[in-house]
């Protein structure tokens, strides 16, 4: 049956008001509070010449960043230069949060709370006010900003053979988006608006070096997956019609693999300045068994124990064989991997690893505006670069990594809690209609599935089961039979 208490009242509305009731129950300021709003009304921003005097002027390279369309927000610039014997020199600007939220302010007490921008389907509620996010420390087109920069000399192997971290002043030239650069890099679409002469030249550097990284990730067992997200699609009113998975683009995965790459860069250089750091870590997968079995299904092999190259290895030829199922096969994947977690890292000390991308040292230092963990972060390397001691204690390190853990965790459960919403509103008109999805979720608590079109997940009724088990990554049918969208409920059947 359907929840009909809901019909007659706009879904933005509605939604917005489900989101900040979600975000309230997990513990996210809905709102900056007072004083946080005090101290950004009273933020002063430095000119550009009392920028210049601070860190090394570099507003003179052509940088230019990619992102989502409507994205304000803006943490990176890119840019790449060719060097001898095929090295190219790749330059990451990351916006300079931390010079405008000192640790300790009332901004950074009220973004250590939150932990993390939070993306909901009822709209964005920002870690940092937006003034600040974006504006201020957001990285926009035409306007000089402050940065911190890591420069990676990157040999035709993609190995990183060396690297370098500074302060410095920064001005894009360019703000594109990864379907325009992502069309046109494919040759299914012109240059984006503003790419000409040097941005060309760069783009395609960028495109390369980062090919380059992704390959050698890769051949040391980096995990090719497609890590589908759903996203709302609304009319021109607002009404939302359809939710549709957003795979990645190449452009998209020319800024992953650059930003991988910093991160990683960033990580080593605090253990070898003796500065204790926070790792971004994903375990070996508790339920690897599953994974070989999933192989098995679709004719591959994997070993009994956890092994990353193999796993790569069997993706690759997943995708190439089977490409119009391989987003079910990611799916089934990334939910049995299972989610990071922030560690804190004493130097010297072995470090946790991140079994997907099969690297060893990594700590989130790109997305200052989004995430906390890079705000610490930057503040640890800011210190490094200025041969100071340690921003942060390794004490501090685990409570910060426990909080941004936590509230990772409760930021997904209020996206995904909103996506079920809005998804239940859009299919709120059709019960008793036949779907066929994989399954995402399978525990004593339930078993859930998420169907194709539209891209929305939801729990099948025990009665339907029968007493038979399915697991992730199974494929199925099943009938949709009722739609909450206040509790961001979704039932269905299986056939």
């Amino acid at each position: 049956m359907v929840d009909r208490d809901q019909n007659g009242i706009d879904d933005a509305v509605e939604l917005r008001g489900f989101a900040e009731q979600a975000l309230s129950e997990k513990d996210f300021l809905v709102r900056p509070p007072d004083d946080a709003r005090d101290e950004t009304e009273r933020l002063k921003v430095p000119s550009a010449s009392e920028l210049a005097a601070v860190a090394r002027d570099l507003t003179d390279l052509p940088w230019s960043s990619i992102d989502n369309d409507d994205s304000k927000d803006l943490d990176q610039l890119e840019l790449a230069e060719r060097l001898s014997g095929g090295v190219i020199r790749v330059r990451v600007a990351i916006a300079d949060v931390d010079h405008f939220v000192p640790k300790g302010s009332a901004l950074d007490r009220a973004a250590a709370q939150n932990t993390t921008t939070v993306y909901t389907a009822a709209g964005v509620y920002p870690m940092l006010p937006r003034r600040l996010s974006e504006d201020v420390t957001s990285l926009l087109e035409g306007v000089v900003r402050l940065a911190v920069v890591t420069e990676l000399d990157v040999s035709p192997d993609g190995k990183v053979v060396r690297s370098d971290h500074y302060p410095a002043v920064v001005k894009s030239r360019a703000k594109l988006t990864y379907d325009g650069v992502s069309a046109w890099l494919e040759g299914k679409g012109p240059a984006p608006p503003g790419v000409a002469g040097e941005l060309v030249e760069q783009l395609e550097l960028q495109d390369a070096v980062a090919q380059s990284l992704r390959r050698a990730r890769k051949e040391n067992g980096g995990l090719g997956l497609d890590n589908a997200e759903p996203r709302a699609v609304r009319d021109e009113n607002g009404k939302i019609v359809d939710i549709q998975a957003h795979v990645q683009t190449r452009a998209g995965a020319l800024v992953e693999d650059l930003m991988i790459a910093v991160n990683g860069a960033v990580a080593r250089f605090l253990d070898a300045k003796g500065h204790p750091s926070l790792r971004r870590a994903v375990k070996t997968p508790e339920r690897w068994y599953r994974i070989v079995e999933l192989a098995s299904e679709w004719g591959g092999e994997l070993p009994e124990a956890p092994d990353p190259r193999a796993l790569s290895a069997f993706l690759a030829t997943a995708r190439q064989e089977r490409p119009e199922r391989f987003e079910e096969l990611s799916l089934a994947v990334i939910k049995l991997i299972g989610r990071g977690e922030y560690i804190a890292k004493a130097p010297g000390e072995s470090p946790p690893g991140h079994f997907g991308l099969a690297v060893h040292d990594y700590a989130h230092s790109t997305a200052p505006n989004r995430r906390y963990p890079d705000v610490a972060t930057q503040r640890l390397l800011k210190a490094a670069c200025a041969g100071k001691p340690p921003a942060y204690s390794l004490a501090e390190l685990a409570l910060i990594a426990k909080r941004c853990s936590d509230q990772e965790k409760n930021a997904k459960k209020v996206e995904r809690q909103l996506q079920k919403s809005a998804a239940a509103l859009l299919l709120s008109d059709k019960i008793g209609r036949e779907f066929e999805g994989v399954i995402t979720g399978a525990s004593d608590k339930g078993t859930w599935v998420r169907i194709r079109r539209p891209a929305v997940e939801g729990k099948i009724l025990e009665r339907s089961l029968h007493g038979r088990r399915l697991d992730v990554g199974d494929v199925v049918r099943v009938e949709l039979r009722a739609t909450n969208p206040r509790r961001g409920f979704i039932d269905f059947e299986r056939i």
